[in-house]
């Protein structure tokens, strides 16, 4: 990345970042400005707890500088010194905001160092609804693709594999002691893998708990990977969501297995690249807080992390 950028280099940074995002955030915002709830798109900003606009505005990360006029902009955001023509973000500043980031870093490094565990075939869903009356099941609006009685079949005649503890917690009393281990809180470390599709999502999670020393550019590219996770994740749902366009992915057959196989491996490859790029923003971060030391050694002192999410069911 580079350390020193000048006017014209980071107005056409934060200009192409506003662009991108737009694609996201303009659509949802149009959408709850007429109360209309998509149990898809709308995912990533209703269970994840970052605001629409902290995702547009635009940060350079930490570590780099900004030159020009136009840096006294930065003046009235938290975390930033300004100084004449320049700008740059000082971690000292925001220290309680960022306290997090040797946890968060523990955690990436442990997910990292595991190898994918695949073939989960996204029944976190359908272990969801497992047993559970039509007026509780969470998307209601939505029919079950093979109704209750074939939802429960399914789930009764497959292994549950679990390993993520947000949608592990989510699971009807009747289909946790049918998931294979049961994720706590405490069991994260431990338990969460790089294939899993939650775990992948979360990517974005951490981005934004780390901002604004992550670069815009990482968190909306954890953004746009959440983004096409989730897509997968309720095409191979247990719901029936062909009125909003969205093509069922059938994990109950043999081809359907294979094509969530294949997804799964594809995003476990790029959620690697993020990961080790969100884990060396944690050892920035956890280097330049004070009395802090990079999250690859023991950190006894780190807090504990917030969920980060709101108390929702996916």
């Amino acid at each position: 990345m580079d350390k020193l950028l000048d006017e014209a280099t980071w107005h056409g940074r934060r200009s192409a970042h506003e662009a991108r995002v737009d694609r996201w955030v303009e659509p949802y915002l149009a959408r709850r400005e007429r109360g209309i709830v998509h149990p898809v798109d709308d995912f990533l900003f209703t269970y994840y707890s970052y605001r629409p606009a902290s995702l547009r505005r635009w940060h350079p990360g930490i570590g780099v500088e900004l030159r020009g006029s136009s840096t006294r902009g930065f003046v009235d955001i938290k975390g930033y010194v300004v100084s004449g023509d320049r700008a740059c973000l000082d971690s000292r500043l925001i220290a309680d905001r960022l306290r997090a980031a040797p946890q968060i870093g523990r955690l990436l490094t442990a997910t990292a160092g595991r190898v994918p565990q695949l073939g989960c075939f996204g029944l976190h869903e359908w272990a969801m609804v497992y047993r559970q009356s039509p007026s509780a099941v969470r998307h209601a609006t939505y029919p079950l693709r093979l109704g209750p009685r074939g939802t429960d079949e399914v789930v009764e005649s497959h292994r549950i594999t679990c390993t993520h503890y947000d949608a592990f917690r989510f699971f009807t009393d009747p289909a946790r002691s049918l998931n294979v281990v049961q994720p706590s809180r405490d069991t994260r470390e431990s338990l969460e893998q790089p294939g899993c599709l939650h775990a992948t999502m979360d990517l974005y999670k951490w981005a934004y708990k780390l901002a604004p020393a992550t670069a815009s550019q990482l968190v909306a590219d954890c953004f746009e990977l959440a983004y096409e996770v989730r897509q997968v994740d309720m095409r191979a749902s247990p719901y029936d969501l062909t009125a909003l366009g969205v093509a069922p992915l059938r994990i109950e057959t043999a081809a359907g297995k294979a094509e969530y196989l294949d997804a799964q491996r594809r995003f476990a490859q790029r959620g690697a690249a993020l990961r080790s790029a969100l884990i060396e923003t944690c050892d920035e971060v956890a280097a330049a807080l004070p009395g802090r030391d990079r999250v690859s050694r023991s950190l006894d002192a780190a807090q504990s992390v917030g969920d980060g999410v709101k108390q929702r069911r996916p």
